[in-house]
């Protein structure tokens, strides 16, 4: 059965429109303290650019076979040509992809020695797009969809400014329209923007932000209770909800439950979030199974949390898992 699920991913094309960056690591070793000032010198003996945000999120749903395409605003600058390499590497369509010289490409960079981070630096504009490259934007997304007819719509908010209001209103309502499937990983600036959509995953920090709750208490209970607050706001689908060390959490209509975390051992969190809402939205448009799709985005975010930096899932390992902890 799950054999037949992940063959199905292959027939799927899914649209992620979000806020993409690079992902740069500096890998070195810590040889001795600084003698300008009291901090410890890298010496630098590896270099690496990886895909993050929207982008890590087009390449989870890549890597589990699906054909994909990614729609974002960047900046023109050397960065961007490598954002632009490392998805064409993947055969990651590209099309809706735009160049703007208002943007700078979001570049994360991070120092690491013996899987430790020492350090990061950002390279970042988060205001709003321009109005300009926004109504070129979804003009683009909107033309793609309408002739494309995607089976899945993913929008990975990080708060950059590509997601603004307008632009999530106008894709979502085209996407019901057409009757594609919707999903969101939401940040606090449009937490209730995503109105009607099919999947809504915060995580636990993000519900506490949105609803101005403490939350202190995540028993069952108590999260079907943030699932009716969050329906009356947005009269989505389904509640998705990661728990970080407790699991996840979901519900449609009446149907909810709390998935506790594998035990794992873990390296870096960093990008689990994205293979979560890949692996969910996927799973979901095979199978409409909410229970499958929280279970297997439970187990595939506990396996990517196993490596140092930002990685998609592995298909291979992914399948394992499932069948291992499914059986």
């Amino acid at each position: 059965m799950p054999e037949e699920i992940f063959k199905g991913f292959e027939q799927l094309h899914v649209v992620v429109v979000g806020d993409v960056m690079l992902d740069n690591y500096r890998w070195g070793e810590v040889e001795r303290i600084s003698p300008e000032a009291p901090v410890p010198v890298v010496s630098i003996r590896n270099a690496e650019s990886r895909l993050g945000g929207a982008a890590n999120v087009a390449f989870n749903c890549r890597s589990l076979g699906a054909k994909v395409s990614l729609a974002s605003v960047i900046g023109e600058d050397n960065e961007a040509d490598e954002m632009l390499r490392l998805l064409e590497l993947q055969d990651i369509n590209t099309d809706l992809i735009i160049k703007s010289s208002r943007r700078v490409t979001t570049t994360k960079t991070r120092i690491i020695s013996r899987n430790q981070q020492m350090l990061r630096f950002d390279s970042e504009i988060s205001d709003d797009l321009e109005t300009k490259d926004e109504h070129a934007f979804i003009d683009a997304v909107l033309r793609f969809l309408q002739i494309q007819k995607p089976d899945v719509l993913i929008f990975e908010d990080y708060n950059k400014g590509v997601l603004k209001e307008n632009v999530i209103s106008k894709i979502l309502g085209h996407c019901k329209a057409l009757r594609i499937i919707t999903a969101v990983d939401p940040k606090k600036n449009n937490f209730f923007a995503y109105q009607g959509v099919d999947i809504f995953k915060p995580n636990l920090k993000e519900v506490r932000e949105g609803l101005h709750i403490p939350l202190s208490n995540v028993g069952l209970s108590a999260m079907q209770a943030v699932h009716l607050q969050l329906a009356e706001r947005l009269s989505h689908q389904i509640s998705f909800i990661t728990l970080s060390e407790l699991g996840v959490f979901y519900q449609q209509g009446s149907n909810s439950a709390i998935i506790p975390s594998q035990r794992r051992s873990i390296a870096d969190v960093s990008g689990a979030g994205d293979t979560v809402i890949a692996v969910a939205a996927l799973t979901y448009a095979i199978t409409r199974d909410v229970h499958r799709m929280a279970e297997w985005s439970n187990i595939a975010g506990g396996l990517v949390c196993e490596e140092v930096g930002v990685v998609p899932v592995s298909r291979t390992k992914l399948l394992a898992e499932v069948q291992r902890l499914t059986s």
